[in-house]
């Protein structure tokens, strides 16, 4: 069931970038399908009940939140995140028996990779690992651009690429953005860019294979116009 769960938070996002009510509630639905069916089968084998999971996620929001459910106080924006970061560390040493669990422990790694590489900043950026300013993030995006303009073998290209994807989601999260969703942006973007230069090629009685880069760019430059 790991796939269709996969599948249906996939599908629901995909409804949310099309700005589609109708369709991110008909989503929302099967996704929570998902999770009644998971715990029926946890309580089918004696392991959780759908209650657990109710009665967990609340403890933790109450948990988490003092500011709100009690009577601690913080200062801003930056105090809720310090003092949530403060609980959740409490919560590792609590849980990690002889070994206490890190702070990016918590990040799943079946998470996608810019995913991932987003959380991972945002987590090590609570606790003051970050640039104070934009302005060394673009001074390390150019260098590991350099890098990888500089490898000369394989292995050397994959892991100077890696360290650019990883600064430009740096980068992207200084903008405060979703690396995630900026890339699906982009990507169907291209699909809508690419779709046209088929369809016009198909309204003069070419096929792609038969066309020039160049006769391609035009129509893609076409496709900018419009809108695309």
């Amino acid at each position: 069931m790991r796939k269709h769960l996969l599948e249906e938070a996939y599908e629901a996002l995909e409804a949310m970038d099309a700005d589609d009510p109708a369709a991110m509630c008909e989503e929302l639905g099967d996704l929570l399908l998902q999770i009644v069916l998971h715990a029926q089968i946890g309580e089918e084998y004696g392991e959780f009940r759908m209650r657990d999971i109710l009665t967990g996620i609340h403890d933790k929001i109450v948990r988490r939140h003092p500011h709100i459910f009690s009577d601690v106080e913080v200062s801003g924006s930056k105090g809720v995140v310090q003092n949530w970061e403060r609980i959740k560390q409490e919560e590792r040493v609590a849980a990690g028996g002889d070994k206490v669990k890190g702070m990016l422990d918590g990040v799943p790694l079946a998470l996608p990779g810019l995913v991932q590489a987003q959380e991972l900043q945002d987590r090590a950026a609570r606790v003051g690992f970050d640039w104070a300013t934009i302005d060394p993030v673009w001074e390390k995006v150019m260098e590991e651009l350099a890098e990888v303009r500089e490898a000369d073998d394989d292995a050397s290209v994959a892991a100077e690429l890696g360290d650019l994807l990883f600064v430009v989601v740096n980068l992207i999260r200084w903008y405060k953005q979703d690396a995630e969703a900026v890339l699906r942006y982009a990507n169907q973007k291209f699909r809508r860019r690419f779709a046209h230069i088929e369809a016009r090629a198909s309204e003069m009685g070419k096929s792609l294979q038969d066309m020039t880069l160049a006769d391609m760019d035009a129509l893609w430059d076409e496709a900018k116009l419009a809108g695309l």
